[in-house]
């Protein structure tokens, strides 16, 4: 780098340039180039403002908008040059739009400083990122109510647990609405954040403010910003907005990986529930009677991706002191890869499930078996007026006793039931058949058909299908 580039780099007050391992590792230009399309927006605005507020002349504003309009043409197009001296995605534009305006180029940066400009770019880049997200959660939301009504009727059935051990049967339709709304509260966290972070930091300048006579409600409102930031230590100093991004990326990939853990069981031998579809599936180098479930493995094990992403950047900021550190140069590799694994997962997800082929009679044998309708049996004698912990117990032994003479509740007759509580009568027959017991859930939220059926038509129209 040449004396007058240091100096126009480092500042009048370095005579040399840096160490060239110290330049390598200080520089972010190769990940915070991302940011260069937004960086130009902000820049647009903050030179508009100049000459709005007599700053600058309206020519020099001009000169700069077109400047601008140029490089990121240029970057656009691939022939951007980007320069390891120059550091960063700022200098690299400001350096280049110079080259293309002459020193009027200079002038960009007054009332302002990399502090508050990295801050804008930052929120700008994640507010629309965040929104693409949001486009991609209301997909896989439709897809799921999609796979919801396609198995209500008729009705699939399949085997709920607790302790990953069969419990009770329910539609299979009712489970996919279990994953659409939990899917609906991630993408709540995700709007909570967009509110919170859409504030400008521009204006701030290095953590002071400044002197020069600044519209910073004109900037926040050229860039689509609900009102500039109140303070302007705080302003450059925090990166809450991305710790709660981050926090909303985190628990939206741990969903996907609940609902991967369950699609790798249920498409296994041992379940053999669902069979998943070719095009998201591998074989084994040396088994050939392997179809792994590659795809949904992967979605799981990159939660802790994500995951790893918000405890990088909390360990960042805890203790930094007020206002800008260089320690904050790391809050955008984790941020960037925690949106794009978790985006690349929503759209997998979405493409998957719905060539997934579902097997009826495994699922709704397995739904049948295990005493999985033990409860309808302790609920019947409660509702004859026996206290339920008492029919909690008589039921109990029914299941011993079938587990000892190796039978199903199904395989049971009237008097065998009598034998053990005489409140049981014929119609306690019918609670050991599955078909019979599904519908007996009907309170608000449960697995009844029609139940589920109010609960889809619900989902339809918050999704608009």
């Amino acid at each position: 780098m040449s004396q007058e580039q240091t100096q126009r780099t480092w500042g009048g007050r370095f005579a040399e340039a840096p160490d060239r391992l110290a330049q390598q590792f200080n520089a972010s230009w190769t990940f915070d180039r991302r940011l260069a399309l937004v960086d130009i927006e902000g820049s647009l605005a903050h030179a508009a403002m100049l000459a709005k507020q007599g700053i600058i002349s309206a020519e020099e504003a001009e000169t700069l908008r077109r400047g601008l309009l140029e490089v990121r043409q240029e970057i656009v197009e691939g022939t951007f040059v980007w320069r390891e001296e120059l550091e960063d995605v700022h200098m690299n534009i400001e350096t280049r739009l110079t080259e293309l305006v002459g020193p009027v180029g200079g002038k960009l940066h007054t009332a302002r400083s990399r502090n508050d400009q990295v801050a804008t770019d930052l929120r700008l880049w994640l507010r629309g990122e965040l929104s693409a997200i949001l486009g991609e959660l209301e997909a896989l939301r439709r897809v799921l109510v999609q796979q919801a009504e396609k198995y209500l009727e008729p009705p699939l059935i399949l085997p709920g647990y607790t302790h990953l051990q069969r419990a009770m049967p329910v539609l299979l339709s009712h489970w996919f609405l279990a994953y659409y709304e939990m899917l609906s509260r991630d993408a709540g966290r995700i709007q909570d954040a967009l509110k919170r972070l859409n504030e400008s930091p521009l204006g701030a300048a290095a953590l002071a403010g400044t002197g020069f006579p600044i519209d910073r409600h004109y900037t926040a409102q050229a860039l689509g910003f609900a009102r500039p930031m109140r303070n302007s230590l705080d302003a450059v100093a925090s990166r809450d907005f991305a710790l709660e991004a981050l926090s909303a990326l985190a628990i939206g990939q741990l969903t996907l990986s609940r609902l991967a853990e369950e699609l790798v069981l249920y498409t296994s031998f041992e379940f053999g529930f669902a069979v998943l579809p070719d095009a998201f599936s591998t074989g084994s180098s040396i088994m050939p009677q392997k179809k792994n479930a590659d795809i949904a493995e992967l979605i799981r094990g990159k939660a802790g991706r994500v995951l790893g992403s918000l405890v990088a950047l909390a360990t960042v900021v805890k203790g930094l002191p007020l206002a800008y550190n260089k320690d904050l140069q790391e809050d955008k590799e984790p941020l960037f890869d925690a949106c794009d694994t978790y985006r690349a997962s929503l759209k997998l997800m979405a493409a998957m499930l719905p060539g997934l082929v579902w097997k009826p009679e495994p699922m709704a044998k397995a739904a049948e078996s295990g005493f999985s309708l033990a409860t309808e049996l302790a609920d019947y004698l409660a509702q004859k007026g026996l206290p339920f912990r008492e029919a909690h117990h008589v039921v109990g032994r029914i299941v011993r006793h079938c587990a000892e003479a190796g039978k199903e509740l199904r395989d049971l007759e009237l008097p065998e039931l009598q034998s053990f509580h005489p409140l049981f009568g014929a119609e306690a027959l019918e609670l050991t058949r599955l078909e019979s017991a599904i519908h007996r859930r009907r309170s608000y939220g449960a697995t009844a058909p029609e139940r589920v059926r109010e609960a889809v038509e619900i989902a339809k129209r918050e999704v608009g299908l």
